[in-house]
């Protein structure tokens, strides 16, 4: 895969736009070959940060309290949106509102409520994988960071040879979609290795896919 292919790649999907109201999610999809996914061992569940963001705004919600609290405050989390143990139990007591953040929000938690987290709220996240992922080794901003970019490649049911994630949005620079493709790409070619990718494709979330050709040889 080279740069331009890419590009090219990009540049057709963008073009099947329509005449939506909104902005569409840019998606990567990658076909397999020669990988028995009937294996659990075999599956993939990739987290990805990509390098470039989403291209719009991601909401996260913080399970912390003291100085995680504050500096998730000040990082520009709304207090609403932070929880310390008191606000795990109310949170899990609400499940409209739990169920609307599983859909939109991703989750991150300081060390020492992670326990709390998975006893009040793990079987309804934990369903809809979301989780939340501990503040470990990193800061508060950092983590936060982080979660804004996360994107899960997962294998799409027990034997599908195929996955699909999210690598932006339309109204990103190309370049910037084109660095995300690229590294979500390289980050599957680590885990099965290239052989074992039959073909990739980009599209609109509600537009038609578009082959990634491989680039040919001189």
């Amino acid at each position: 895969m080279d740069r331009k292919t890419t590009i090219s790649a990009l540049t057709r999907a963008l073009e099947d736009k329509g005449k939506r109201k909104f902005s569409q999610s840019v998606e990567f999809i990658v076909n397999f070959r020669g990988i028995n996914f009937s294996k659990p061992e075999n599956r993939l569940n990739l987290d990805i940060i990509l390098p470039k963001g989403k291209g719009k705004e991601q909401k996260v919600a913080v399970f912390g309290d003291g100085q995680v609290a504050l500096e998730a405050k000040n990082a520009g989390i709304a207090p609403a949106d932070i929880f310390d143990a008191a606000g795990i139990t109310k949170l899990a007591a609400d499940k409209n509102r739990l169920s609307l953040m599983a859909k939109e929000y991703e989750f991150i938690a300081q060390p020492s409520l992670m326990i709390a987290v998975g006893k009040a709220l793990g079987q309804r996240l934990g369903s809809k994988g979301k989780l939340p992922k501990p503040i470990a080794g990193i800061s508060t901003v950092e983590a936060i960071r982080q979660a804004k970019n996360r994107v899960k490649l997962t294998s799409r049911g027990k034997y599908l040879p195929v996955v699909q994630c999210l690598i932006g949005s339309e109204g990103m620079p190309i370049e910037e979609l084109a660095d995300n493709f690229e590294f979500a790409y390289e980050k599957v070619k680590a885990k099965v290795t290239e052989p074992s990718i039959k073909s990739s494709y980009v599209k609109l979330s509600m537009g038609k896919a578009v082959k990634v050709e491989a680039a040919k040889a001189a």
